[in-house]
């Protein structure tokens, strides 16, 4: 097969015991890249590091992309010197996207004005920038829809780890955004068949979320980019087509997306 994890928290240090053979067990899964997802200034710049010289897939180890953002849960740290950081970082040609960002009212773990003024920075950076957006949106589905409802126009990129309601999916969608799901489809309390019917071929990515968010069988353990078959296997099921297609399919849009070279040709 060939997959693509679009969402993984690789530079994690849940990693640093053994990144190395994560790498070759999702290589052998049949994963061809994975998108080193960044929630902060510090973590941006170690997804940088850790990516680097990793911008084509081997035999051993999948393509690494990082990514650069602010994640909800970090907000009340933005400042200036921060978005003058973020702009730097985002500048790298190297960096493939913009987050993750977005919202997130089930915690609050940072103020909600000011999450809603860094996913608006950033959601006018990605535009700016051409960069898709990655978001987080988590209880927060009023705000998260009217914020992508009046951000600038040119705005691509992903709902990351789906599992909002119908005006966030509707707005969405209406921007032309990607809808990643995660290993929570494989869980037994997965309720969003109807949202997943709602998005077209083109725009289905899938994700690890890695380290969390393992899939049945492996749930309650910890997540690696390997996994993201066993979520591609689930999501072919839901939609009524071969895993091979699934997993085609949801690579292409992922390359599509954040700008990844082909592989072999593909």
């Amino acid at each position: 097969m060939h997959l693509i994890d679009s969402h993984c928290h690789l530079a994690d240090a849940a990693f640093d015991p053994d990144r190395g053979a994560v790498l070759s067990r999702a290589r052998a899964a049949g994963v061809e890249a994975i998108v080193v997802v960044a929630d902060g200034i510090a973590a941006a710049r170690a997804c940088l590091a850790l990516c680097e010289g990793r911008g084509a897939a081997t035999e051993d180890a999948p393509q690494l992309a990082p990514t650069a953002g602010i994640h909800p849960h970090n907000a009340s740290s933005f400042d200036d010197a921060t978005a003058h950081e973020l702009e730097t970082l985002l500048a790298d040609p190297r960096v493939v996207a913009v987050g993750e960002t977005g919202l997130d009212y089930h915690y609050d773990r940072s103020p909600r004005d000011k999450q809603r003024e860094v996913f608006s920075w950033q959601l006018a950076a990605a535009a700016r920038l051409g960069k898709p957006v990655i978001v987080h949106s988590r209880d927060a589905d009023d705000d998260t829809a009217r914020l992508l409802a009046i951000a600038p126009s040119g705005l691509v990129g992903v709902l990351h780890c789906f599992s909002a309601g119908p005006a966030v999916l509707e707005a969405a969608l209406a921007r032309g955004l990607a809808v990643s799901w995660s290993g929570m489809i494989t869980f037994r309390s997965w309720g969003q068949s109807r949202a997943l019917e709602a998005v077209p071929d083109a725009s289905l990515l899938v994700e690890t979320d890695a380290p969390y968010l393992a899939p049945v069988p492996e749930r309650g353990k910890r997540n690696e980019p390997a996994l993201v078959a066993l979520t591609a296997a689930r999501l072919a099921e839901l939609r009524g087509i071969p895993v091979e297609r699934m997993a085609d399919l949801t690579a292409a849009n992922a390359r599509r997306l954040f700008g990844l070279a082909s592989i072999e040709g593909r």
